[in-house]
């Protein structure tokens, strides 16, 4: 956690640096006016995609603008709540905050009803609302029996309720038709507009700051919120600041995305960083590039097609960039856990073929040092065919060396080390099983074989100084010690009297 709070600027400096540089696109020449995004005609994608990234449409660059600042928001925002297990309380705050929006507009429109929308009385209204809707799931939670997912339930459908009606009355006014509001259900980035876009970066801005502050505090509420409450945190009102911060990024992102989607926007970049990094100041990152990412995609795709919107597509590059971290990540990608997987079966099952050409020499109390093809496809009750591709393998790998004639294989130094380190790991085990846990010496066999694979050196070493440093197995076999693993000794080349010396190198 100290490594965490010590890089707490360097953390969010990167997402600083790209809010500069978000808001340096301001400044764009303004050649060309535009009514709506992709609303042209007669014009091919390849001129759209010019066109977009020249920057001359004012509409598209406060629409990528918007885009971009509500994804680092939401990306930032929505990391706390993927760690603290809250993803249900973006989309609850989201459907709250409707009610909020529709009350500003009736505001608006008994000021001014040419112009009913003022984005500060917007982001009064919402963030008041939201806020209630947090506080009655408080209420409910704690003065009934009702889980959390239950009051946040009750409390996104009603408030929705609200302000769908709220809405409609609105649509039905002399001037409602004209009040844009329904663009807060599904989003039109198009309709962002300069005062929009200028309130976007003030949010964004006092995220970041705040963050940067109370970067230690939010980070320890989220993980142990005991540990926090017992070591003197203001953890109620750690609480209530990230739900307000969350209300602030909800508003922002409902003119882009709209209350349907806004939630999506809130939790898949946090989602697609969480899978990448376990260090929360690098999903944090992570989380701001891939909402800066999807919001810039959704704002450009929609408007290389005429109408196209902008907020679906921006969830749609949210959504491809977890897929591909969940196909691809590193550590929790499936394609890496596919091909560890894969490479683990795969070094089993040549662990076990060097162990099975241990036992034949074993057999033959290790007289002659090759071992047939014939022998080791006994062995290993395999046809001869497969037991020639596990010795091609180990040749591969430079544990064994096959006669020119292909039908005899040799172990090499190093397969011999590795063969000796599998059939003591087995031997040891086997014979603590019998010892410490008392199991019966015919029940312990196909528990070692399982983790003969997976012990380490140091937890050999305890077992063996833990057994006495024992020469024989509980069926009476010799163990390989340390010293045959390094000599590359058989056991029954081992003179007697240096056996105990000798499992003390």
């Amino acid at each position: 956690m100290k490594t965490d709070v010590r890089t707490k600027s360097s953390a969010l400096r990167f997402v600083c640096r790209w809010a500069a540089l978000v808001l340096l696109l301001l400044g764009a020449p303004l050649c060309a006016r535009a009514d709506k995004i992709g609303d042209v005609s007669d014009i091919n994608i390849l001129d759209q995609a010019i066109r977009f990234f020249t920057f001359q449409d004012p509409a598209v660059r406060y629409a990528l603008i918007g885009s971009m600042l509500l994804g680092i928001t939401c990306g930032l925002l929505g990391s706390f709540l993927v760690v603290r297990k809250m993803a249900l309380v973006g989309d609850a705050l989201s459907h709250a905050v409707l009610p909020g929006v529709a009350a500003a507009f009736l505001w608006g429109i008994a000021r001014d009803p040419a112009a009913p929308k003022d984005p500060l009385a917007i982001l009064v209204g919402a963030t008041i609302a939201g806020l209630l809707g947090t506080v009655f799931v408080g209420l409910i939670k704690q003065t009934t029996r009702l889980k959390e997912d239950t009051a946040l339930g009750m409390v996104l459908a009603t408030f929705f309720s609200v302000g769908v009606c709220l809405l409609t009355m609105i649509q039905r006014l002399p001037s409602g038709n004209k009040s844009g509001l329904d663009k807060f259900l599904f989003g039109q980035a198009a309709a962002i507009s300069a005062a929009d876009v200028q309130l976007m970066a003030i949010v964004t801005g006092v995220a970041i700051v705040v963050l940067l502050l109370f970067y230690k505090e939010f980070l320890v509420t989220s993980f142990d919120a005991g540990f926090a409450r017992s070591a003197g945190f203001p953890t109620v009102l750690i609480q209530n600041a990230l739900m307000m911060l969350l209300a602030f990024a909800v508003v922002i992102a409902l003119q882009a995305v709209g209350v349907v989607l806004v939630s999506a926007m809130l939790i898949t970049p946090a989602a697609a960083a969480y899978l990448l990094t376990d260090r929360m100041h690098l999903m944090l990152i992570l989380a701001a590039v891939f909402g800066l990412v999807a919001g810039s995609v959704g704002a450009f795709l929609s408007f290389l097609g005429n109408h196209l919107p902008t907020g679906p597509f921006m969830v749609l590059g949210a959504s491809a960039v977890f897929g591909g971290a969940f196909l691809f990540g590193p550590r929790h990608g499936v394609v890496a856990r596919w091909w560890r997987q894969r490479s683990r079966a795969r070094r089993v099952r040549r662990e076990n073929t060097l162990k099975s050409i241990y036992h034949v020499l074993e057999q033959r109390e290790f007289q002659g040092e090759g071992v047939s093809l014939n022998e080791l496809a006994q062995r290993r009750r395999e046809t001869i065919e497969e037991a020639k591709q596990q010795a091609i393998e180990l040749q591969r790998y430079q544990f064994a060396t096959l006669q020119e004639d292909g039908d005899t294989i040799f172990l090499t130094p190093e397969g011999w080390e590795r063969a000796c380190s599998i059939v003591r790991n087995h031997r040891l085990w086997e014979l603590y099983l019998t010892n410490a846990a008392n199991i019966a010496v015919d029940h312990v066999h196909d528990d070692a074989e399982k983790i003969e694979h997976v012990l380490g050196d140091e937890v050999v070493r305890q077992l063996e100084k833990r057994l006495d440093y024992a020469t024989k197995d509980p069926h009476g076999r010799l163990i390989p010690s340390v010293s045959d693993l390094r000599k590359g000794q058989s056991p029954a080349e081992r003179p007697a009297e240096a056996v105990g010396y000798g499992r003390r190198l």
